[in-house]
């Protein structure tokens, strides 16, 4: 069984920066992705940024080159480094586990609980 628990959410400026961080335990499937999704009220919800097992990062055309996400095995954990934040990067933003795809959470195995983003304009 797969734990994923999310810190780091709270409010921030327009063009600020947050660290979310996801810390996880459990059996990790060494061919599984690990990534961050985002939920704003009102809208589906979305892979914003993964990276795999093998290390490859991919994001959503929204938020690259202002998002980063990165694997720490030592520590097992999962950060995404967020900067230049606007408005529209508001929602919950949930980490997950499998096979991670930008069409369909169909994969995932396993989901944190989510923590908040708020960005003020």
């Amino acid at each position: 069984q797969v734990h994923l628990v999310e810190s780091g959410g709270r409010l921030v400026q327009t063009g600020g920066s947050l660290n979310l961080s996801c810390k996880y335990s459990g059996s990790i499937s060494g061919s599984d992705a690990m990534g961050w999704y985002r939920q704003a009220p009102g809208k589906q919800r979305e892979l914003v940024a993964a990276v795999a097992s093998r290390g490859t990062r991919t994001y959503a055309g929204s938020v690259r080159g202002r998002f980063f996400i990165f694997r720490d095995y030592s520590k097992n954990t999962v950060d995404l480094q967020m900067d230049n934040l606007k408005p529209e990067d508001t929602a919950v933003y949930t980490c997950a586990t499998g096979s991670l795809s930008f069409y369909s959470d169909s994969g995932v195995r396993a989901w944190g609980q989510g923590t908040q983003v708020t960005v003020s304009s």
